[in-house]
């Protein structure tokens, strides 16, 4: 910009000069440059430069008022050339002279620029001895605001000598880099459930160059949800590469929506963020203003899943639960929570402004019944897919069989209940018992004959049969704790030593059998107890129970005989064929230490009666009683086999015998013998062992 004043200005700088001529230097106002030897003729082979530098803010006035260089086309000999940037401004050759009447001034250019380069280079020859050049140069105000091509400023360019700044037009603000002029449009923060948002100056243009930042907070506990009507948008469109020059874009959270431009909403119509704040960022440049863009906002609950936590039902029932909704969380049928030191199976829960249910934490598990409880003699086995202890896993329990056996025969299915019992559908939660297998020897009996010149017992044969060492006698085995015998062994012996197992009753052999220790004796309340030494002729009620200190495990050898029932086909038929065994005395006195046996039947008791016994002139001194079973007849039991069964087949089960009598006494060995009949007694010795058990008798009858 030059006006009269400033060309005075530079008039009298041009003065000064030619008073005080100065070298180029670093960022002075005004400088001299000369060619080398200036004015004489300038040397061969030369090269030289100058950085011409003066303070920001101006331009620079180059001057020469001398050029004689030698002339050649396009300056390929010698030249001056001048340089902006590493680009060649001008290119001076030849010889010049000044137009002007009364300047000396032959060349004269204005450059924008506050650093130059200029450059001197001659050729091998200067024969005609040009002499060069004489340039100067001074600093003139730069008009930024006319002379770039760029615009300075976004809205208004002013100049000083030296420099220029920026201003804006009302409403509007200088950046910090003093050259943009933008909208105050930020900080606005929206706290209200609901409501709208647009941007500044909507519906009519929204300014240039600006960003706009708003903010959405809503109370914890609630989202930011808001729509856009697609004619409620209006932004600058996108560039040719697709980016916008205008833009909107929407922040909630780690989520960003956009940018968004053009003239339709190219988003969502609605957008549900998972955030209660929301950022709205607004950028706009200086070239298209549109009408811009208007935001309905509201609050949404936050929302929380249908299901607290797995195998479980919630109160009240909705379809979609929000924040601070209450419910009662009850575990369905079989499933509990499982604490530290107890179990529940409700909780309440509250829907958390994070969309968690609280004591969600709490687990909803099938209830564990713990692990079946063991039965003696017998198992369990899982029969359900689940193989563990919990709610609707099944077993089955088992007896060891053959010498055991449920008890009635129950199937003994159980499973896990609810209550975290086993239940059966049967039996509730009472366990299922196994009773000894009774009645069937492991060894069936193939021959006959009787025990006064009979055959030996098998092994096997009368797995039931219990030795009594002291007093010699026998018993028998009705279940694991109990042996009954005749009670007129137990005279003065309340609690005998017995063995079980075993065949051979001598002394080595009898260490292989098992010894049954008694814990207790009950003797028929009907017997007649006498004074020691007394020759007894009343055997009737000949019966008694020992009760044992441990249970007797079954096996081949040791088994029981069963109960007969009370039905009328257990009272015996005269011709009923049964089986006798003992180790009593045999032909000539003689004890056997093995067992023997022998099948004898029932006859009517004249036959008893008939027979003359030893050491008296008849029987009439003896009690006959409904209460004994006559049977015999050229075999027949002895002294030493008093307690042992009379063993009969069960008329309803072929293959199992019970104890229909107990060798009393008889008149005289070898003809008839008399036998408790067991089946008078039953009602005693259940109710017997049933009061002094603690468990249910083992007996199968």
């Amino acid at each position: 910009m030059f006006s009269g004043k400033k060309v005075g200005f530079f008039q009298m700088w041009y003065l000064i000069f030619f008073c005080h001529p100065v070298w180029a230097n670093a960022a002075s106002m005004y400088g001299e440059i000369l060619s080398p030897n200036y004015p004489q003729a300038y040397p061969n082979d030369l090269q030289e430069s100058w950085e011409i530098q003066v303070p920001p803010g101006y331009g620079i006035r180059l001057y020469f008022t001398h050029l004689d260089l030698e002339p050649s086309q396009n300056c390929e000999y010698d030249s001056v050339k001048i340089l902006s940037g590493g680009r060649v401004e001008r290119l001076l050759c030849g010889s010049k002279k000044t137009h002007a009447p009364g300047s000396p001034i032959v060349e004269e250019f204005y450059m924008p620029y506050n650093t130059l380069t200029m450059t001197f280079q001659s050729d091998f020859s200067n024969e005609e001895r040009f002499t060069g050049f004489a340039a100067y140069y001074v600093a003139v105000d730069l008009d930024e605001c006319t002379d770039f091509v760029d615009e300075l400023c976004s809205h208004y360019c002013n100049n000083y000598i030296g420099g220029y700044f920026c201003t804006c037009p009302p409403d509007y603000f200088l950046y910090e880099d003093k050259k943009t002029c933008g909208v105050n449009c930020s900080g606005n923060v929206f706290t209200e459930p609901s409501g709208e948002i647009a941007s500044p100056n909507y519906p009519n243009q929204y300014p240039e160059n600006s960003q706009c930042k708003y903010q959405v907070v809503l109370k914890s506990g609630y989202f930011v949800a808001l729509t856009i009507h697609s004619d409620d948008f209006d932004v600058e469109p996108a560039d040719s590469t697709g980016n916008c020059r205008d833009s909107l874009t929407l922040v909630s959270g780690k989520r960003r929506y956009g940018p968004y431009c053009g003239s339709k909403f190219p988003g969502p119509p609605e957008i549900k963020t998972r955030s209660n704040i929301l950022d709205i960022i607004f950028q706009t440049n200086h070239m298209v203003q549109r009408k811009g863009w208007k935001i309905r906002y509201y609050a949404e609950p936050i929302t929380c899943l249908p299901s607290v936590t797995p195998n479980s039902v919630l109160d009240p029932k909705k379809d979609r639960y929000i924040f601070t909704d209450s419910v009662k969380v009850t575990c369905v049928e079989g499933y509990e929570i499982v604490r530290q030191y107890d179990s529940i199976r409700t909780f309440h829960s509250i829907c958390q402004n994070n969309g968690e249910w609280s004591n969600s934490d709490f687990s909803c598990v099938p209830v564990n019944c713990g692990d079946p409880s063991p039965i003696d003699n017998g198992n369990y086995v899982y029969i359900s897919e689940l193989h563990e202890p919990l709610y609707q896993a099944t077993v089955q329990y088992f007896c060891k069989a053959p010498y055991y056996t449920l008890q009635n025969k129950e199937e003994a299915v159980y499973q896990c209940s609810a209550s975290g019992q086993w239940i059966s559908e049967e039996m509730g939660t009472e366990l299922p018992t196994c009773v000894a297998v009774c009645g069937i020897p492991s060894n069936p009996i193939r021959e006959t004959g009787k025990i006064f010149g009979g055959t030996l017992a098998a092994k096997g044969n009368f797995p039931w049969q219990v030795f009594f060492h002291s007093p010699r006698g026998a018993g028998v085995l009705i279940s694991e704790r109990w042996v009954m015998t005749a009670a007129h062994v137990l005279d003065g012996y309340d609690l005998p030593t017995m063995y079980a197992g075993t065949i051979n009753i001598g002394e080595t052999a009898l260490r292989n059998g098992k010894q049954l220790v008694p814990e207790a004796s009950f003797i028929h309340p009907g017997w007649k107890r006498l004074p020691t030494n007394t020759h007894r002729t009343d055997f009737d009620n000949d019966i008694a129970l020992l009760k044992l200190k441990e249970p007797v495990e079954m096996g081949p050898n040791i088994s029981p005989l069963c109960l007969p029932g009370k039905s009328p086909e257990y009272e015996l038929q005269i011709g009923t064929l049964g089986y006798i065994a003992g180790w009593g005395k045999r032909e000539k006195g003689r004890l056997p230490n093995y067992l023997w046996k022998a099948q004898i039947p029932v006859v009517d008791m004249d036959k008893c009666r008939s027979v003359k016994p030893e050491g008296s002139a008849d029987s009439s001194a003896y009690r006959f009683t409904d209460n004994m079973i006559c049977a015999g007849g050229g075999k027949d039991s002895c002294n030493g086999d008093s307690g042992g069964a009379y063993s009969v087949q069960d008329p309803f089960n072929s293959s199992q015998s019970y104890v229909a009598g107990l060798v009393s006494w008889g008149p005289r060995c070898g003809t008839f013998g008399l036998y408790t009949k067991v089946v008078r007694y039953v009602d005693w010795i259940t109710e017997t062992m049933n009061k002094h058990d603690t468990k249910k008798p083992s007996i199968i009858s």
